[in-house]
């Protein structure tokens, strides 16, 4: 599916929700690497996206948000990089149907630059390694997604843009006085400018706080740039309840609050940590009728 970034100005696109608790709700095992499931378990990668699809979603990502080196060495599955993006496009891809685009996810690395965990040659390499695989596997975009450090987000970011695909990029800002700023200390005004500059679409935020949260932000990043902003929030702030996170909000609570963020200028909304399809449904009969 060719698309381009006038599809996505002056109006809404429903983008999917969370993945990590839909997996689990097809029987995930816990402690095991997501990622492999791509290989292990498509059918029920293939399930998750065709729930959201089936909810109104046009947009839907890959699961290959951890399928860098470093995220699945811990699984012994770094020498599989490139075929777990690769089969995680694919399934994305075929069980949308040409229903909906595929932006394939690139998340973060769990190194930090700043504490000389990583270069920032090695990052690129790898996220070039991993958007190239993503690009194979029939990805029709590529999403950089709940990056904390500039540097890395840059990285992530040049890397996708050398596909030739259209990129979207987001940072997750749940800190400082106003929750305004990334875990690392970047403010939204340079977050957008340095994504943009290194050749993001597509510009927003993601997870960290929730939904009530952001619609400031919008507010800020749509002062800083012209680019179509991507929203993906949480549920609510997660509370505690009987030893397990949950997050307060229902879908239509989710929904009312979303109209915040397409008057504060979101052109793409979803869902992240707490969400799944009844939410993605309740956002695309709130927003798109």
């Amino acid at each position: 599916m060719t698309i381009c970034i006038d599809d996505y100005r002056d109006k809404v696109t429903i983008a999917d929700g969370a993945w990590a608790t839909e997996l689990d709700k097809w029987g995930c095992p816990p402690g095991i690497c997501r990622e492999e499931l791509n290989v292990t378990q498509p059918d029920c990668v293939k399930q998750v996206v065709e729930r959201y699809i089936q909810a109104g979603a046009q947009i839907v990502l890959t699961n290959t948000c951890g399928a860098n080196k470093w995220m699945l060495e811990p699984y012994g599955l770094s020498n599989k990089t490139i075929e777990l993006n690769h089969a995680g496009a694919q399934i994305s891809k075929k069980a949308a149907a040409n229903q909906a685009c595929v932006f394939g996810t690139i998340g973060t690395s769990g190194k930090i630059v700043l504490m000389n965990e990583v270069g920032e040659d090695e990052l690129a390499d790898a996220f070039s390694q991993q958007a190239r695989a993503l690009t194979d596997g029939g990805a029709d975009a590529l999403l950089v997604t709940k990056m904390t450090e500039m540097a890395e987000a840059v990285a992530a970011i040049k890397a996708a843009k050398a596909t030739g695909l259209l990129v979207a990029g987001t940072m997750t800002f749940d800190s400082g006085p106003d929750r305004t700023h990334t875990a690392m200390g970047v403010a939204i005004q340079d977050a957008v400018e340095k994504m943009v500059e290194a050749g993001a679409d597509i510009v927003g935020c993601e997870c960290g706080v929730g939904i009530e949260d952001y619609a400031k932000i919008v507010e800020i990043i749509h002062r800083v740039t012209d680019k179509p902003i991507w929203v993906k929030a949480d549920a609510g702030l997660p509370e505690i309840d009987g030893g397990k996170i949950v997050y307060p909000l229902k879908p239509q609570e989710y929904a009312d609050q979303a109209k915040k963020l397409v008057e504060a200028g979101a052109n793409i909304i979803g869902g992240c940590c707490g969400t799944s399809p009844d939410f993605v449904r309740a956002l695309c009969q709130t927003l798109l009728h």
